[in-house]
C-alpha cells in the first residue's frame, strides 16, 4: 500500500499516515529510535527508495528511523491485513497437514471438486486471492476441525484460530 503523505502530530505523539484508502495513526512509542521531548523529530518524509511503502524520520540527534506501511497496518489491525494473516496461517497449517496425510493429492483434488491448478494455488501462502471457505474445506478433507475463537478484553480484541 502506497503512502501519500505522512505528518507528525507532537500533541498526540503520533505519526499521521495517509494512503489512498484511509488515514492511520502510528504512535512514537512503537518507533525505533523513539522520538522524545529531548530528541524531537526534525524531518519526516515518504521514502521513495522503498516504493512509497514506508516513511523515514530524522531526530535532532541525527538518528534515523524507517517505518514500513505493514507495521502501521498491523498496529491499527487493518481488516485487510488481518484477513491476509489468517489466510497465511491457514495455508501453512494445510501444508503441514498435507505432508502427514495418507490421502493422495489426486483424491484430495477430487474431493475438493476443483482443478489441480486451483489446488496448487490454495497451497501457495503468498496467494491472498483464495477464499477462506476453500481452505476450511481442504482442512476438513484432511480430517482437521477448524475452531475460531474470538476473545475480547479491555485493551484490545483478538482472534485466535486453532486447528484441532
Amino acid at each position: 500500500m502506497k503512502i501519500k503523505r505522512v505528518t507528525v502530530n507532537n500533541r498526540k505523539k503520533v505519526f499521521e499516515v495517509t494512503t489512498s484508502r484511509s488515514a492511520y495513526a502510528f504512535p512514537f512509542v512503537k518507533a525505533d529510535p523513539r522520538p522524545t521531548p529531548a530528541d524531537r523529530i526534525t524531518k519526516v518524509f515518504v521514502d521513495r527508495e522503498l516504493g512509497d511503502e514506508a516513511f523515514t524520520y530524522v531526530l535532532e540527534s541525527g538518528k534515523e528511523g524507517t517505518i514500513h506501511m505493514d507495521h502501521v497496518l498491523e498496529y491499527n489491525q487493518d481488516p485487510g491485513l488481518m484477513r491476509d494473516l489468517l489466510l497465511y496461517k491457514l495455508t501453512l497449517e494445510v501444508q503441514k497437514r498435507l505432508g502427514r496425510s495418507s490421502l493422495s493429492r489426486r483424491e484430495i483434488i477430487r474431493r475438493l471438486g476443483t482443478s489441480a491448478a486451483q489446488f496448487y494455488r490454495l497451497l501457495d501462502q503468498t496467494n491472498y486471492r483464495k477464499s477462506l471457505d476453500q481452505l476450511i474445506s481442504l482442512l476438513r478433507i484432511l480430517d482437521c476441525e477448524v475452531e475460531l475463537v474470538v476473545k475480547g478484553g479491555r485493551v484490545r480484541d483478538t482472534s485466535v484460530l486453532r486447528a484441532v
